[in-house]
């Protein structure tokens, strides 16, 4: 049998099957290739796009907590301009201006907090007449609230941009600065400056932000501030530059101004005063604060080196959620520390001004600072001269106990001649002659604790001017004669060299004050050694009080040669007052013959004797019969 043979047909049809088995092998080939390509493509697609959303949130973190590994600008280009403002709706610098006739303050966007703040028409101490009272400038003030997140992270708004809105309320300005999550998710911070006024209405308000923040944590309010010096002796300055805080419904108290270091942990806070000399920024809040920590740092190594900062403060102040939000009404307070500005927002922010405890104070508020400020309110009066005529009153005023002292001392200066003739009689019999020498008192009529009462009396006086003079704030920068400020030293001489504890300058005023007390003291310890006579056993006070002469002007020289030169003036013009009045009256008011006459003629009269001679009298029997049974069982031994 024969094999079929292949004909034409047959082989074009394997051509046609093996090109088409060619094709599709070559067509498949291709496929594969541009699929391999295109996941090629698409795995480097979704690397980059995880390598970017990587970058933009770490970006967002950073930026948020300060960190600024990324600028804004890179990060507006990473996201678009508007995914930017969608997730950073405020993240954006400037500052927004509020100013009323007192004040005027720029509040920065990052932080939303005061950046720079002016008391207006006050100049400080500089070698620039212009240069004006700045209580915050140049980041010497920070005010940051610490948040947690609920994804453990800690935000600062320091670090954080807020959005400002600038509305007006009728006459008021108010600042609305918000730091948003979204438009109904915010922290902000609301400012309200009013019309003529130091007081600021300040509230820290949340929305919607209990999803973001973790409620369990509370967050925490840092005040700090460095003091800037404003005035000319930098020492006398630092000396009132302190923390004055309220706790406790009420009560007042401060940190030591003189301490290197203090702080101190207080309990229901209603306000926090950093106040320096003569201007004082104070925190105040309805919702008192729990608990504050506060510190004061003296930052003045040399007061003979020129200065700019006085003292650190810092205060760290929990706050509290209500309701899963935050909720403050508070005030700032920028401007003078003057009593009565002070006082008349009836918040008991004058106790911040230290016019003394006690009593010494009491004087100040409704004596002193009522009568100063009469005669100071006339307007042809200048402060010089207000001082001298507050002088003469208040010397006036205490003339009576400086007469009952100068009698007290006439009447010893009449009976200190038998008083010694006691002394000689008695001489070994102290508690007789302590008998006999009351019983001379009580018959003469003469109280020996009389003359040391007025001086006692004068104590508040004197201790009550010392507090009132340094806070007085009507005298900052006011001239008199040579002193170009009344509320500092009046530096005559500028000495090239510096004298321990006295200074490189001599002031005029102080230097007066010792001259005339020099005096006064020279005119009556002369009566002083006549009246008082002297004791066995006890040292001469006659050569103790001839000492005092000159160690007392020499250490009012010294002590007050830094001190306000108001204070100075004062002592000059009431020692001079004194020893005038103390003229007066002994040489036409008490005569040593008149009070030898009333002397004599109470000897005549039998006086019932009070209940404090009776009670001395029995004691000094009782101690005389122990001292007599003493000697007596001696005797028997």
């Amino acid at each position: 049998m024969e094999g079929k043979k292949l004909d034409r047909n047959s082989i074009i049809g394997f051509v046609v099957i093996a090109g088409l088995l060619i094709w599709m092998m070559l067509n498949n080939i291709n496929k594969e290739k541009e699929s391999m390509a295109n996941d090629s493509e698409k795995s480097q697609k979704e690397q980059v796009d995880t390598a970017r959303a990587n970058t933009i949130e770490t970006a967002i973190v950073d930026h948020l907590e300060g960190n600024d590994s990324i600028s804004e600008v890179k990060l507006k280009e990473s996201l678009g301009a508007f995914a930017y403002s969608g997730l950073l709706p405020s993240a954006e610098g400037g500052n927004t201006e509020l100013k009323n006739e007192v004040l005027t303050l720029s509040i920065s966007n990052k932080g939303g907090v005061i950046e720079s703040l002016v008391v207006n028409d006050f100049k400080r101490f500089s070698s620039k007449s212009d240069e004006i009272v700045q209580l915050i400038k140049d980041r010497n003030a920070q005010f940051n609230l610490e948040l947690h997140t609920t994804d453990n992270r800690v935000l600062n708004t320091k670090d954080l941009y807020f959005e400002p809105e600038l509305i007006k309320e009728g006459e008021n300005q108010v600042l609305a600065m918000r730091l948003k999550a979204s438009a109904n998710q915010f922290l902000e911070f609301r400012y309200v400056i009013k019309p003529n006024d130091y007081m600021l209405d300040f509230s820290i308000r949340s929305q919607g932000l209990s999803k973001i923040v973790d409620l369990s944590k509370n967050p925490q309010l840092d005040w700090a501030m460095k003091t800037y010096r404003n005035e000319m002796s930098v020492s006398y300055e630092n000396r009132y530059t302190l923390i004055a805080y309220e706790y406790e419904n009420g009560k007042d108290n401060s940190l030591s101004p003189a301490s290197k270091l203090d702080d101190k942990s207080v309990k229901d806070v209603s306000y926090i005063a950093f106040k320096q000399h003569f201007f004082t920024s104070i925190l105040l809040t309805d919702t008192p604060f729990t608990t504050a920590e506060l510190k004061s740092e003296n930052l003045i190594k040399d007061e003979e080196v020129d200065t700019v900062f006085t003292k650190q403060f810092t205060a760290v102040l929990p706050l509290e959620y209500k309701n899963g939000e935050l909720n403050y009404d508070m005030n700032w307070y920028f401007g003078p520390s003057d009593y009565k500005i002070l006082k008349s927002y009836e918040r008991n922010l004058d106790k911040v001004v230290p016019l003394g405890w006690g009593i010494f104070g009491w004087v100040n508020r409704y004596l002193f600072i009522p009568a100063y400020s009469f005669i100071s309110s006339f307007s042809f009066i200048t402060h010089g001269i207000a001082i001298i005529i507050f002088t003469i009153l208040v010397r006036l005023a205490m003339s009576p106990i400086t007469y009952k002292s100068y009698l007290s001392q006439a009447k010893m200066k009449v009976i200190r001649p038998e008083i010694n003739e006691l002394n000689d009689k008695f001489k070994n019999d102290p508690m007789k002659k302590q008998q006999e020498t009351m019983k001379l008192y009580s018959k003469a009529g003469v109280n020996p604790m009389a003359g040391c009462i007025p001086a006692v009396l004068q104590i508040p006086i004197f201790y009550s001017l010392f507090q009132f003079f340094p806070s007085a704030f009507e005298l900052r920068q006011k001239s008199f004669l040579w002193a170009d400020d009344l509320s500092s030293y009046d530096a005559v001489i500028q000495l090239p060299f510096t004298i321990p504890f006295y200074g490189n300058h001599i002031s005029l005023f102080p230097l007066l004050a010792s001259i005339a007390i020099f005096f006064y003291m020279k005119m009556t310890t002369g009566d002083q050694q006549m009246a008082a006579p002297q004791q066995e056993g006890m040292p001469d006070m006659g050569k103790l009080m001839k000492i005092m002469i000159y160690i007392s002007p020499v250490m009012m020289l010294f002590f007050f040669n830094n001190y306000a030169s108001g204070l100075s003036l004062y002592y000059f013009v009431s020692n001079l007052i004194t020893i005038g009045i103390m003229y007066v009256i002994k040489n036409h008011i008490i005569k040593e013959g008149k009070i030898k006459a009333i002397i004599e003629e109470n000897k005549t009269k039998q006086k019932p004797k009070g209940r404090f001679q009776r009670k001395m009298q029995e004691m000094m029997e009782q101690a005389q019969e122990q001292q007599r049974l003493k000697e007596q069982q001696k005797k028997k031994k």
